[in-house]
Order: C-alpha cells, then sequence, then structure tokens
C-alpha cells in the first residue's frame, strides 16, 4: 500500500519519475567471476542523460517490450534505463540492476552517492518498470473507486463488494488503450528485467530489491534462476508464500508499533496522550469507532466515516523526524476520541479511497494479492485473532482486489530454490525485517540482519551498516555471520 500510495500522489503531481554458512561464502567466493570489460551493450545506445538532479556522468537508455508477453509481437511500450558505470573498469565484475517499486532512476539517482563503493566494481542500473508507464497513462475511469470499502461481515457483504469491485475493473479495463491493466503483474515484470539482461549483454546479474520490487524479483527467481549470480533484497514482501500469511506476520509489527508509540509518549510531555495508556487509548477508540462512526469531512475527498477498521491503516510506521509523526498521531487519537475525526479524514480517506481504485489495484491484483472468497477472509480472521485480535479485520489492501476479473497471474506458489546462491536481505525490526526473513529463509545458506530501528528499505535511505554488508556481499559474495545486527543510525 505504500508503494500504490506514492506512485498515485506521484501522478497527482505530475512527477515522472527495496558453520554452513561461512563454508557456503567461502565456496562462492572462490567461484567469483574474474573482472570483465563492459559487454557490447550497442543494442541500448547509452547516452548522457542530462536530467536535472542526476549525477553527471549517468547514462540513459530504452528498451523496447511486449505490453502482453503471451504475444510478443503485440502492442509494445518502452521502459527507461539508466547506469553508472564502473569507475574501476579494469576490475569490473559486472552489473548491479535495481528492482523497486517501480521509478527505478529516481532510486538509482537518490542512492548514487551512497553506492559509491559498490559502483567500483560494478555498472550500476536501474529502470522504471512497465507500472511508470501505467501511471502516466492510466484512464480517468480507472481512477474511480469501485466501492465504498468495509470489513465484510457475511457471504452476502463480501458478493456485493466483489461484485462492485469486478464492475469497476471491467470499467477500467474497456477503458483502457495501453492493455497493461490486465499486465503489470510481476511475472511481466521479472520478464521485462531478463529483457534489460540481455541486452546489457551480461550472462548473469547481481541485483538490488527493495520494497514491492520483492514480487518481482521472485518472479524472476521462478523464471530465470540460472541468470541470477547474487541478490540483496531490503524491506521486501514474499509474495510466493501468499498474502494473507503475509499479513498475518504484520500483525506483530502492528502491535510493536503501536507498544513503541505508547512507551514515548509516557516519556514525552508533549505527546498529547501522556500521563495516560496511550496503546489502550488507541484501542479503545478502535473499538469505540467500529460500534459508532466518527463522521468526517476532507476539503479532498469529500464526506465519510471512521471506523476502527480503516483507522487501523493510520498507525504511522515511523515517527518521522523530531517524531513529529508520533506527536500529530497523539492528538489526532486525543480528538477522535472525543468525536473530531478531523486529525484523521484526510489520511484514512485517502487510503480508502486508493484501496477501491482499479487504477492502484491493478499494479497488484494479478499476483494473487486479493481474497478468493470470503472462507479465505475467515480462516485469516480466525488465525489473526490468535494472534492479534484488535487488528484481525481484513487486511484493506488486499480487499480491494476482490472481483479481480482476469485469471491471476501469478498465483502464490512455493518457490524452486535448488542451484540459487544464498542471498542477503535486510530488514528493519521495526517494520519488515519479518517478511523479508520469510522470504530470504526459503533459499538454503541466506542471511537476513535486522536493522534495528525504524525505516524501509535502507540502502535507499542512505543507512552505512546495511550498504556495507551489501557491498562485500554483492562484490566478493561473502555472506555476514548469522546472528549479525545492524544497530540504527
Amino acid at each position: 500500500m505504500i508503494a500504490i500510495r506514492a506512485m498515485i500522489q506521484s501522478k497527482r503531481r505530475g512527477r515522472r519519475a527495496w558453520p554452513v554458512i561461512a563454508v557456503t561464502a567461502a565456496m562462492l567466493a572462490m567461484t567469483a567471476p574474474a573482472a570483465s570489460a563492459s559487454p557490447d551493450d550497442g543494442r541500448l545506445g547509452w547516452r548522457q542523460c542530462g536530467s536535472e538532479g542526476a549525477p553527471s556522468d549517468m547514462q540513459c537508455a530504452s528498451v523496447e517490450v511486449p505490453v502482453d508477453w503471451a504475444e510478443p509481437e503485440g502492442q509494445k511500450i518502452t521502459l527507461d534505463l539508466a547506469r553508472l558505470p564502473a569507475t574501476d573498469p579494469a576490475r569490473r565484475i559486472g552489473s548491479v540492476l535495481g528492482i523497486s517499486s517501480g521509478y527505478g532512476i529516481q532510486d538509482l539517482t537518490r542512492s548514487a552517492a551512497d553506492l559509491t563503493e559498490l559502483r567500483r566494481r560494478f555498472d550500476l542500473v536501474g529502470y522504471d518498470t512497465r507500472t511508470t508507464t501505467w501511471v502516466a497513462r492510466m484512464p480517468q475511469a480507472c481512477m474511480r473507486p469501485g466501492a465504498s470499502l468495509h470489513d465484510p461481515r457475511s457471504p452476502k457483504e463480501f458478493a456485493a463488494l466483489a461484485a462492485a469491485m469486478n464492475d469497476a475493473f471491467e470499467q477500467c479495463r474497456q477503458a483502457d488503450p495501453t492493455g497493461l491493466s490486465a499486465h503489470l503483474d510481476a511475472l511481466s515484470i521479472a520478464r521485462d528485467t531478463e529483457a534489460i539482461r540481455e541486452a546489457l549483454g551480461e550472462e548473469r546479474l547481481s541485483f538490488l530489491v527493495g520494497g514491492t520490487g520483492g514480487s518481482a524479483a521472485a518472479a524472476y527467481v521462478r523464471l530465470f534462476p540460472q541468470r541470477i549470480r547474487a541478490m540483496y533484497l531490503d524491506g521486501v514482501n514474499n509474495q510466493p508464500e501468499g498474502w494473507p500469511a503475509q499479513r498475518l506476520l504484520a500483525l506483530p509489527v502492528m502491535r510493536g508499533m503501536a507498544t513503541r508509540f505508547a512507551d514515548w509518549c509516557a516519556a514525552t510531555p508533549a505527546c498529547a496522550l501522556h500521563g495516560q495508556d496511550a496503546e489502550a487509548v488507541w484501542l479503545r477508540l478502535l473499538r469505540d469507532a467500529d460500534r459508532h462512526p466518527i463522521p468526517v469531512t476532507s476539503s479532498q475527498y469529500g464526506e465519510g466515516k471512521l471506523t476502527g477498521w480503516l483507522l487501523t491503516s493510520a498507525l504511522p510506521l515511523d515517527p518521522g523526524p523530531q517524531n513529529a509523526g508520533w506527536l500529530a498521531f497523539a492528538d489526532a487519537v486525543d480528538k477522535a476520541r472525543h468525536g473530531d475525526g478531523s486529525g484523521f479524514a484526510d489520511q484514512v480517506l485517502f487510503t480508502a479511497r486508493v484501496a477501491a481504485t482499479p487504477a492502484a489495484l491493478v499494479m497488484s491484483c494479478g499476483d494473487d494479492r486479493g481474497y478468493t472468497g470470503y472462507a479465505q477472509l475467515q480462516d485469516f480472521r480466525r488465525k489473526a485473532r490468535k494472534i492479534a485480535p484488535e487488528y484481525a479485520g481484513a487486511a484493506i489492501d488486499a480487499l480491494g482486489c476482490t472481483g479481480w476479473p482476469p485469471p491471476v497471474a501469478n498465483p502464490s506458489r512455493p518457490l524452486p530454490t535448488r542451484g540459487l546462491p544464498p542471498f542477503l536481505g535486510v530488514g528493519t525490526t521495526w517494520v519488515d525485517h519479518t517478511s523479508t526473513k520469510s522470504f530470504t529463509s526459503m533459499f538454503p545458506g541466506s542471511v537476513t540482519i535486522p536493522y534495528d530501528g525504524p525505516g524501509h528499505v535502507m540502502y535507499l535511505s542512505g543507512k552505512k551498516c546495511p550498504i556495507r554488508h551489501a557491498t562485500r556481499y554483492l562484490t566478493d559474495l561473502t555472506l555476514p555471520e548469522p546472528g549479525t545486527v545492524c544497530p540504527a543510525e
């Protein structure tokens, strides 16, 4: 949902723009490829980018790929690429390709200064995925919410929601001249990634993967395992395990975040809930709002009602600079418990709108994000109540995919892991370490480092410890010892 929200907001602003171990690592290091000259990449026609804010030596190119890989001679789109050439070309190993939430060139520009050491031995390559083309060209009909989302409590309510969303998806498809709305799944992005590898002329690639790029990385592992030299994963999801299972892993994270907020509030006189049990106040608000929804009006999103189910989406994942996020959250909770939901109106109504908007949902529904039926939702609820009953409602970002019309292109299912190198993962203990570890643990010999603090996608945030481990692993294929931790910076 974070990535979807960011991309929709970019569209709105007009901007264009994640003992055995040691032996395995040593064996990989011995078989690491020798330095290689830059391959023949004449197909790409690299040129100086000349973009504002881009490093002066950044080069740009493009690759044409089919909208539907099942019809390679059909409608095409163009993907933009950028690279920062290796600064020690005589010792060059190859290329590191970034896979993140969509705006790969923007990510490469943003992280260039922090990846200087990695760049000595590698060309760093980023690309804007097909989702960026979609965001730039999606029709207005796809921007209309398909339903007023709520947590369905009966098969009849679920069926009505599914029917409404199905109609919205069909209207979007009919209005879509690009054909992309049915082909934004991770398997399509993985095939795009392979086309880029071929255009680069590399036998194998190393990968920097961040955030929702984890779905595309998993798809690439499924389709092209022989093309992977190394893979660093930072704050990723685990699509092969299934979205309901990932949501269950997130429930203790939500509890932990609320507890951290309450501990901070107890020690901070400026907190609007100081001197009270802030977590208990928050949970009481959720219960009360489910019984008696709070009417609100947003200047941007109109009128609505705040239920406890909707309010769970407002729990901050990060305290923000100088704890500004926590201060604002405490103030909003304090007002809402007295009937004034204005502090939550814009955020929650925006989230509810995006979570029911086909334009956003088509970027993940093809990866099996929705609930297959009311029985699956009920099964999820039963499991969730045993972990964190206060957050046991349907996942709002998955509920919107209910009613997805075409067959799911990329169903959740186990990945083949034989013959793959060990991967390195990093996840923040506050947000995404559990999901990242669930992904990397599938691959024998892999290691996941917890970053002990808030944040998301640490290499894009300039955090030195994760970047140091990523550089060593990608360069020498040397993994850190199990139990390694990166302290908060």
